[in-house]
């Protein structure tokens, strides 16, 4: 589709509610920053899909979004440089600490952070990743994991944010799951997921660790008797001492895209 002419013309599409379950304070203002770029159509959850499929997800000015992130992955790189990096500090996050560099296992993949805030690792480093890696190491307060599990909208900051994050995360994580199971559970181990007596009487449940002190648990139903499947994530009770719920909502988006994207190379549609 061809770029909006004005935000009035995305405005028009909403339902005028200010319900501010896309986290801005009100309809206009989500109109304003799609029409800047800075957000998509889709992630106001209110719209139908007809006309998400009529008018498209993409803002017209999609760069702009990349290049807030880039942004803000580059001030994350200039706090870490006022970091001491140490041992106690690799002791607290649940990682490594040799040769004045962090190694943290993010979905069991080591990645490394020198004292500049440089990553590298084995695997690909989406920017989806790399912002919650780097907020991790600085924010973290290192909170042992409790084992008690609560779905995103019942974290402390997640009423605001868990309309859009079923939107982003745990819907398209269905849709996945729903048109390949096998290779669904085949990913999850491949990122060093690990199943666990299953929760909330959901046919799958895994664990991954998106990073050491942040893990997050995936439970499936699969379709059965005319009953539609479903799919929850949940956080660790420490999630958001550990990780802002920003970035937490970004780790989810992440790993979807990751999924979706080795979705595509087996074929799946």
């Amino acid at each position: 589709m061809p770029p909006f002419n004005n935000l009035m013309e995305i405005f028009k599409l909403l339902d005028k509610s200010n319900c501010r379950q896309c986290t801005e304070p009100t309809c206009l203002a989500f109109a304003a920053a799609v029409f800047k770029g800075q957000r998509r159509l889709d992630e106001c959850p209110h719209l139908e899909s007809s006309i998400i499929a009529q008018f498209g997800a993409s803002t017209a000015k999609p760069e702009n979004t990349n290049r807030e992130m880039d942004a803000t992955v580059e001030l994350l790189k200039r706090k870490i440089s006022t970091i001491d990096l140490s041992s106690s500090l690799a002791d607290k996050l649940g990682a490594r600490f040799s040769g004045n560099k962090l190694t943290l296992k993010v979905l069991g993949k080591d990645f490394i952070v020198d004292s500049r805030g440089n990553l590298s690792s084995d695997i690909h480093m989406h920017i989806w990743v790399t912002t919650p890696v780097l907020s991790y190491i600085i924010y973290s307060a290192g909170i042992p994991v409790s084992g008690n599990w609560f779905p995103f909208r019942e974290l402390k900051s997640g009423k605001t944010w868990y309309r859009l994050f079923e939107q982003r995360c745990e819907k398209p994580l269905k849709k996945v799951a729903d048109n390949y199971t096998d290779l669904f559970e085949d990913m999850i181990h491949l990122f060093n997921g690990r199943q666990v007596e299953n929760h909330y009487e959901s046919d799958i449940s895994l664990v991954l660790y998106p990073l050491p002190k942040v893990p997050m648990l995936i439970c499936y139903w699969k379709p059965e008797d005319g009953l539609e499947s479903n799919l929850n994530l949940f956080f660790d009770s420490t999630a958001e001492e550990n990780l802002g719920i920003e970035s937490i909502f970004a780790l989810g988006t992440g790993l979807v895209r990751m999924f979706e994207k080795i979705a595509l190379r087996h074929g799946l549609h």
